[in-house]
């Protein structure tokens, strides 16, 4: 399930701010209290890139090597799409099932 709820908050990130590199990922995660390493991101990142999700352009870096930013492809957007859609659907059904536990205390 992590799995499922990290690759909706990254590639929401990434749509949000249009192309995104990874360091920024990272900070906007731990910004939402998702605390998120190096060595899940990167991985994570490859594995949708070759799932055709993410594509990356090469940018120059004032400061040290060229920095690969990511975006989402047309088939990434509707893949997030599905992913909110699915996630409402699921806070839904959760919030239905623990309501009375909520208002009974």
């Amino acid at each position: 399930m992590r799995k499922g709820v990290l690759e909706l908050c990254v590639l929401s990130v990434i749509s949000e701010e249009g192309e995104a590199y990874p360091t920024d990922i990272i900070e906007k995660l731990e910004g939402s209290d998702l605390l998120v390493k190096q060595g899940t991101l990167y991985p994570l990142l490859t594995r949708l890139k070759n799932a055709g999700l993410l594509h990356y352009t090469w940018r120059e870096s004032t400061g040290g090597p060229p920095r690969k930013y990511f975006y989402l492809t047309e088939s990434g957007k509707e893949f997030l799409n599905g992913l909110l859609q699915t996630w409402n659907e699921l806070l839904h059904a959760v919030q239905q099932s623990t309501k009375n536990i909520a208002t009974n205390e």
